[in-house]
């Protein structure tokens, strides 16, 4: 830490876990969004017009900051835009591949991963009482996506369970990465969204990866505009600005366990959009989540 100013004051628990709640939210929410406009042949044109759509805001609004950021800086947030590419491509592609249950259920995870991969990396030990919080979200989890059975697993659970590392490896990393703490949080974001760009482009130049991102946008409905612009908008560009701002005003495997809310409130934008049922499991595996949850903010304090 030498060479380096001391922190502000840690604001109220509160006031950083409303934010990151609310992107559990919107998280939940984006999978009635992206399956309304997502086909297995537009994965990457999709990915590139969601990253897209923000970064010329993001640009001109943090111009200043991204040119103060030092080449350490670049190295560190470019190796977080990597991370970042590598999630999305594993869950949409995982997404595509498997039933909503097991990606649900899979990604959620990322709430035991986190933890014990930061107690592996500080070498300290998780409290039996934050890891018994995770296992009660996780239990609450299975019971909330049974509604629709858990199938056989397949490619697509093997490409949630990848993604629900790389949820973990992207956290402990913006942890961890010293050169990215100084530097605000915007210019981070928009080099992270700018790496993941070029990376989705690259691969759409590949032949036979699926339509260009042209195409895709000129078949596009005003409806699919509409889920496009929510998936960027809050589902990015307001999703990992938050994440990156949380994560150093709190620990990684609080910020894990607060967005491991993600299935319930993909559950809750079910029940009210998409007109599916929770039976009494469900609704168990709610309260389950949301006890899970409050536990483990309190044990992880």
């Amino acid at each position: 830490m030498s060479g380096i100013a001391l922190p502000a004051p840690r604001p109220r628990a509160w006031l950083v876990d409303v934010p990151v709640l609310a992107v559990a939210v919107v998280w939940g929410a984006s999978y009635l969004a992206a399956k309304g406009v997502t086909t297995q042949s537009t994965v990457l044109a999709v990915l590139v017009l969601r990253f897209g759509i923000v970064l010329p805001a993001l640009v001109a609004a943090g111009r200043r900051a991204l040119r103060a950021l030092s080449p350490a800086q670049w190295r560190g947030a470019g190796l977080l835009g990597l991370i970042l590419s590598g999630i999305f491509l594993l869950e949409t592609y995982g997404v595509v591949h498997t039933s909503a249950t097991n990606a649900g259920l899979i990604i959620s995870l990322t709430m035991i991963f986190t933890p014990l991969a930061e107690a592996a990396v500080t070498r300290t030990r998780p409290s039996r009482a934050f890891l018994g919080a995770a296992a009660t979200s996780v239990l609450g989890v299975v019971l909330l996506t049974q509604g629709g059975g858990f199938t056989t697993p397949s490619a697509g659970d093997l490409l949630m369970l990848l993604a629900a590392l790389a949820r973990t490896v992207h956290v402990l990393a913006m942890s961890r990465i010293k050169a990215v703490q100084g530097a605000d949080a915007l210019p981070l974001t928009t080099v992270q969204l700018g790496s993941a760009v070029v990376v989705f482009a690259l691969l759409c130049a590949v032949p036979g990866t699926g339509a260009a991102p042209w195409d895709a946008a000129a078949a596009f409905r005003p409806a699919d505009w509409a889920g496009l612009l929510f998936l960027s908008v809050f589902c990015t560009l307001f999703a990992f600005f938050v994440q990156m701002w949380a994560v150093r005003r709190t620990s990684p495997s609080r910020v894990s366990l607060l967005l491991g809310t993600e299935p319930l409130w993909a559950a809750a934008a079910g029940i009210a959009l998409g007109g599916e049922r929770l039976g009494v499991m469900g609704v168990l595996g709610a309260v389950l989540v949301l006890a899970g949850t409050g536990w483990g903010r309190r044990a992880g304090s």
